[in-house]
């Protein structure tokens, strides 16, 4: 007996399923799927989930110089002409960032493995590569979810049955977080 469902495909395509639908799990809160699917989702979930209720904290700040463009009144950068060429001028600035130890690395590595990259695109600019957005899940995972369910010990999703589907009467159920 298998330790796992197989969902009726080979192993790419399950594997590529389970990682899209954590994917949309973490970046949207809640799916819609069969009662087989969530139960193999729920599984990488609740793992990653854990991962980064156990690393939430583990990361020290660094204050580091930054080079920063000079801008006018208007957002514009600031250039001048230098041997005959525009230049952008630049200032140093402190900026404290996250930097995480070891262990929470590895974490953040292994969630990588599992989550696909997600792409934000705002209304107006639908179909237009300006203004795109990359969603960092693992940092969503850390600094938003994590701290939910700091004092949870497991138990970070809900299947809550729908009732069959109309096409082939597979149980559809919603997968959320708690």
């Amino acid at each position: 007996m298998a330790g796992y469902r197989k969902l009726g495909r080979e192993s790419a395509q399950r594997k590529a399923l389970i990682r899209a639908q954590v994917t949309s799990l973490i970046y949207n809160g809640k799916i819609i799927t069969t009662e087989a699917r969530a139960k193999e989702v729920r599984k990488v979930a609740e793992h990653l989930i854990a991962l980064a209720v156990k690393e939430k904290d583990n990361f020290e700040e660094v204050t580091v110089q930054a080079k920063v463009p000079k801008k006018d009144a208007e957002g514009k950068r600031v250039k001048e002409v230098v041997d005959g060429k525009k230049v952008t001028q630049y200032e140093t600035v402190e900026k404290k960032i996250k930097k995480d130890l070891p262990s929470r690395l590895h974490a953040r590595r292994q969630m990588l493995k599992v989550l696909y990259s997600v792409k934000e695109v705002p209304q107006k600019a639908a179909g237009r590569k300006r203004n795109t957005k990359t969603i960092d899940l693992p940092n969503k995972l850390f600094t938003e979810i994590a701290p939910k369910y700091a004092d949870r010990n497991g138990g970070y999703t809900r299947i809550i049955k729908i009732g069959p589907r109309k096409g082939d009467a597979a149980m559809e159920v919603v997968l959320e977080l708690v």
